[in-house]
């Protein structure tokens, strides 16, 4: 797994990843991608001796009012392209418990209605 320098704020203190399917993730904003970095991910990701050196994403983990989980992206930009790419269907990631107002910080009045 990636190193201390690699942990984020909102991560930092959870040591459990899941391999979540790529397909459920919800990346609100459009990146701005380098191609360089993307493919050099890719090559990392390919290579089972190296692909441990990829940091997982952050999700936020949100389950709606009524139910229902939901699994925010905001982070990891060229990491998420690199892994779709590679037509993985699971991402490695680390959840981590969040709300709609949290959800809020990040959208503003883009936030849905999570029911």
């Amino acid at each position: 797994m990636a190193n201390d320098a690699d942990r984020t704020i909102h991560a930092a203190h959870i040591n459990d990843i899941h391999n979540v399917p790529i397909r459920i993730l919800i990346r609100p904003i459009i990146p701005v991608l380098d191609e360089d970095k993307v493919n050099s991910l890719m090559e990392t990701i390919k290579d089972e001796s190296t692909q441990n050196q990829v940091p997982p994403l952050d999700i936020l983990w949100i389950t709606g009012r009524e139910g229902g989980d939901y699994y925010y992206s905001f982070g990891g930009c060229h990491r998420y392209e690199a892994y779709k790419r590679l037509g993985l269907e699971t991402v490695p990631c680390k959840l981590f418990k969040s709300t709609v107002d949290d959800l809020k910080t990040y959208l503003g009045a883009s936030c849905p209605d999570l029911l």
